[in-house]
């Protein structure tokens, strides 16, 4: 089961520090041993002073304060960097790396080791689980977006579809033959496991719309489009997402857009079990304007 770090809340090692309250903190902590030693010492003066930012006390507690705060906050970098949700850098390499057993890969994200390095802790449980495969499929490159792990039937087959970031998803094949070597290893392939590894793209779709602009749109939004539809899309079309014509639709038709109309795909594409779609070809024709 994924796990996402963004819903994890914060632990209460790692604080939340205002410079003023540790001033106003301080401030209180000397009015309130002044006048300790003014009660022993009734001769001495009140001390009025603490609002005038040139007061002597006053530098010397926002100076005390400042060392607090730069204290207070390496202390929470500490912390930070030994748990995995807020650990970056070379502090979540080492982590990972020496805490997880799990070694940073080429090209890979922060993002990425950290979900490795769950899908690690979620399938070492015992050889087979679906974790246990996406990791050391993820493993293998940074290229890969998404495992997704299969069993067709009720005996030992399993189905590994692989969807990368590159090719628009389509994994290339020398991608899934060291997939393929590594899970079929003996090292982690389960006893009973039959493992075959394939692609999750099944099907590339080719767009085509007419677009008209509005009037006043600058022509750099009808230039946009295409890249701008090819970025959702490598955001969104994931394993198991559905390429549906108003999803194209909408994407053509950001502000500036007067009409898009849709000429291909014809048909809506939804994805089967472990499919993702790719999109092909984009032809976009600029009509003219209108309103």
């Amino acid at each position: 089961m994924a796990i996402d770090l963004n819903s994890i809340p914060k632990p209460q090692v790692i604080e939340e520090i205002t410079y003023a309250a540790i001033v106003a903190r301080k401030k209180a902590t000397f009015q309130a041993l002044w006048n300790a030693v003014r009660t022993a010492n009734p001769d001495m003066p009140l001390y009025d002073v603490l609002m005038l930012e040139t007061d002597a006390a006053m530098i010397v507690i926002e100076a005390d304060a400042t060392d607090e705060m730069l204290l207070r906050a390496r202390i929470n970098d500490g912390a930070k960097a030994n748990i995995l949700p807020w650990s970056t850098g070379n502090d979540l390499a080492v982590l990972a790396q020496f805490g997880h057993g799990v070694a940073p890969i080429d090209g890979e994200t922060e993002d990425q080791l950290k979900e490795r390095v769950i899908l690690k802790e979620q399938g070492s449980s015992s050889a087979g689980p679906k974790e246990w495969y996406q990791f050391h499929a993820r493993s293998v490159s940074a290229d890969v977006r998404e495992v997704e792990v299969l069993r067709p039937g009720t005996g030992p087959e399993l189905q590994l579809a692989i969807l990368s970031f590159s090719n628009g998803g389509v994994a290339p094949d020398a991608l899934l033959d060291a997939i393929r070597a590594k899970v079929t290893a003996d090292n982690v392939r389960g006893d009973n496991d039959i493992v075959t590894v394939v692609r999750a793209v099944r099907a590339v779709i080719d767009i085509e719309a007419d677009i008209w602009l509005r009037p006043s749109a600058d022509y750099a939004v009808f230039e946009a489009l295409e890249p701008n539809l090819r970025a959702a899309w490598d955001k969104e079309g994931k394993i198991g997402a559905d390429l549906l014509k108003g999803w194209i639709g909408a994407r053509l038709a950001p502000a500036g857009v007067y009409k898009a109309a849709l000429r291909a795909p014809l048909a809506e594409h939804v994805a089967a079990l472990g499919q993702a779609f790719a999109i092909g070809n984009v032809k976009l024709n600029f009509m003219g304007r209108d309103e």
